[in-house]
């Protein structure tokens, strides 16, 4: 590893290069220089001297750590954080452990994981609290690390406030629930242990195929335990990111499959945008014609008003991509790990023969579909499989038809943003119409779950390749607004919007006081649609008939189907700081969008929609997604369901190709398999 070249990089504290212990009086074998620091104060100075680097660019690998302090780490890392001071590594202030992970993985994710944050908590609720966000973070492959309170690892005293006891296990902790959900665990039980975990940290946090939540616990005795360091754990490191080519025998059998197919899809996905491949993916796109489909992760991996962009893919994609998915000969996986949503639960890519070729940087994700794996880094391996198809490219007929039913479905997402009259209520489609029209390049849309994440698959036009932000692997109720401080924080000179239904928003609002603490000019659309109208939609097509999903009064019969509550989130939003604006009518709501972007401070605008059964005004699914219905009922609603779900699960598929070999063609290009 090499030292950055940046004079501002190096560590503006203290240096004692003697060491703590004279050693032999012989200068000839005198001791290696050391440092005597608390366990925290060694880590506190470590994460500050680690960088990561891609293709010759250097960044900061750990830029600043989130806390909330308690008893478990305010005598450990509280007092190494302020001893410190904000240079060595900026403290951030949060008001939910959750959240701060939330922050930090929308950090993450809009610096393309070469930068994160770190985050750190005490014992018992603030280390538990964590592990939803830590789970969100390693579904999604983005990098965060945890720095949880541990009990004390000496057990002068047990149980400690907050400590839960397992009788038949005297060294488990709260912490341990943060094993499955982390890439790397590690509890630093003796000073000396901090060294090969801490390595072991950073090799994970700059591992794409491997990143995640990375978890170190730190029991409070042994974060304020002095030790002898030496030196050279505080050296800058820089961790380089690697760009792994293709194997050259798998980019040929990928390049004769692209070859052999008449009718292949790109399935786009996250790992586009985490490669910074969009160029290398577009130019592979211009050379064959072959067109592009995206999942929740990858949308904007080309321009929505690229030719061969074809909108979203699966249960809350578009008509011309599940189309031409049903349709596909060969689907051409790029940086996606194919969801539910994606396959519409194994029931999209029908087509007899269909065959499957995957991009990816991991090995598991390459093979799934009984494809012919291509194992490398998305740009890397995008520029070589461009250059294996030189001269080839797809029928003239099969550009002509998908770009006209990309075609047909514009004229539909123009009908959804449409509003005839702008003094009513707007539906939720018009809402998204009108910040379409108000967003430009460079501002960033961040949502997560509800309702929303279908609306926005099948309709938002993505100007660039960060600018819709969805965070749909864990679909976390809570997610938008610390995730909007963290993109912010990330791109401060960024637009960032937190779109967030009413359900969401009760879940985690907290942050609005960070974001005005921190001065960080978020804009939150709060749509006020009474309830869970995603959930409400799924329960009524299961036959649970919306039950419990409503935000309404009881009724006599004992149901919520009473009338709306009187709740005003808009002054609940204005209480924590937000400048808040109402909107009643469309054309209230274009000028409110408008103010918000605007503004430099944190600003809400608040608009209850229109709503039809809280159906939002968009298309309706275009492709299956697989929730079972009881195969016993006495309701007439669940029977009907159940022998849809029946129906629909009759078409399920999963690929099993033993041979994934291209089949022999006829000469020419796009020519069809001669064999099934």
């Amino acid at each position: 590893m090499t030292a950055p070249t940046d004079p501002a990089a190096t560590d503006p504290g203290p240096r004692d290069a003697s060491p703590t212990d004279p050693g032999p009086t012989d200068p000839a074998v005198a001791r290696p220089a050391t440092r005597h620091l608390t366990v925290a104060q060694a880590l506190v100075t470590f994460l500050a001297h680690q960088y990561s680097e891609r293709d010759g660019r250097r960044h900061r690998l750990i830029e600043a750590c989130w806390g909330i302090f308690g008893h478990g780490n305010v005598a450990g890392l509280g007092q190494a954080l302020v001893e410190a001071g904000p240079g060595r590594l900026p403290f951030l202030q949060g008001r939910n452990e959750q959240a701060m992970v939330h922050a930090a993985v929308g950090f993450a994710r809009q610096r393309d994981r070469l930068s994160a944050h770190a985050v750190t908590t005490s014992i018992g609720p603030g280390a538990t609290n964590l592990v939803t966000g830590a789970a969100l973070a390693t579904v999604n492959r983005l990098p965060v690390l945890l720095l949880p309170g541990d009990t004390f690892a000496a057990r002068p005293a047990d149980p400690v406030l907050q400590q839960l006891e397992v009788p038949h296990a005297g060294d488990v902790s709260v912490n341990d629930c943060l094993r499955p959900v982390s890439r790397y665990f590690d509890r630093i039980t003796r000073p000396e242990a901090l060294i090969p975990a801490a390595l072991q940290a950073m090799r994970v946090l700059t591992d794409p195929a491997e990143t995640g939540a990375v978890t170190l616990a730190l029991p409070q005795d042994v974060q304020a335990e002095a030790y002898d360091w030496p030196e050279e754990f505080f050296a800058d490191r820089v961790w380089r990111v690697p760009r792994p080519a293709p194997d050259p025998a798998a980019l040929a059998e990928a390049a004769a499959a692209v070859r052999a197919a008449a009718r292949p899809l790109i399935v786009a996905g996250g790992g586009v945008h985490h490669s910074e491949a969009e160029d290398a993916l577009r130019a592979l796109v211009d050379a064959t014609g072959v067109p592009v489909a995206a999942t929740q992760a990858g949308k904007g991996s080309l321009r929505h008003d690229h030719p061969a962009d074809v909108g979203g893919i699966g249960h809350t994609g578009t008509a011309v991509a599940d189309d031409l998915a049903r349709a596909a000969d060969l689907v051409i996986g790029v940086g996606t790990r194919y969801s539910d949503f994606t396959t519409a639960s194994h029931t999209l890519f029908t087509a007899p023969g269909v065959r499957f070729l995957n991009l990816n940087i991991t090995s598991f994700d390459a093979h799934k579909m009984s494809a012919l794996p291509l194992v490398a880094d998305a740009r890397t391996g995008l520029e070589a499989l461009t250059a294996a198809l030189a001269g080839h490219r797809v029928d003239a007929a099969y550009e002509a038809e998908y770009r006209a039913g990309k075609r047909r479905w514009e004229r539909l997402v123009d009908a959804a943003y449409a509003a005839g009259d702008a003094s009513a209520r707007p539906t939720q489609s018009q809402v998204l119409g009108a910040l379409d029209a108000v967003v430009g390049e460079d501002d960033v849309v961040i949502n997560a779950a509800g309702s929303l994440p279908g609306d926005l698959h099948k309709l938002w036009r993505a100007r660039s390749r960060r600018q819709y932000h969805l965070e749909y692997g864990y679909s976390c109720m809570g997610y938008e607004i610390p995730a909007a401080i963290g993109v912010r924080l990330a791109a401060p000179d960024r637009p960032v919007w937190a779109l967030v239904g009413d359900g969401t928003y009760l879940m985690l609002p907290t942050e609005i006081v960070t974001a005005v603490q921190e001065g960080v000019a978020i804009k939150l659309v709060l749509v006020q649609n009474h309830g869970y109208a995603s959930i409400g939609g799924l329960s009524e097509a299961v036959g649970a008939e919306r039950f419990g999903t409503a935000y309404r009064f009881r009724a006599p019969d004992g149901g919520y189907t009473g009338d709306p509550l009187p709740v005003d989130l808009a002054a609940n939003a204005a209480s924590l700081g937000m400048a808040v604006l109402r909107a009643d009518t469309v054309a209230e709501l274009r000028e409110a969008l408008a103010a918000a972007r605007a503004s430099d401070r944190p600003t809400c605008v608040y608009v209850e929609t229109e709503t039809a059964d809280t159906l939002s005004g968009a298309p309706g699914a275009q492709a299956w997604w697989d929730v079972p219905v009881a195969q016993t009922a006495t309701r007439p609603a669940a029977r009907r369901a159940r022998e849809e779900y029946e129906r629909q699960a009759a078409n399920r598929r999963r690929p099993l190709a033993g041979d994934r070999r291209p089949a022999p063609t006829t000469p020419g290009n796009g020519s069809a398999p001669t064999t099934p």
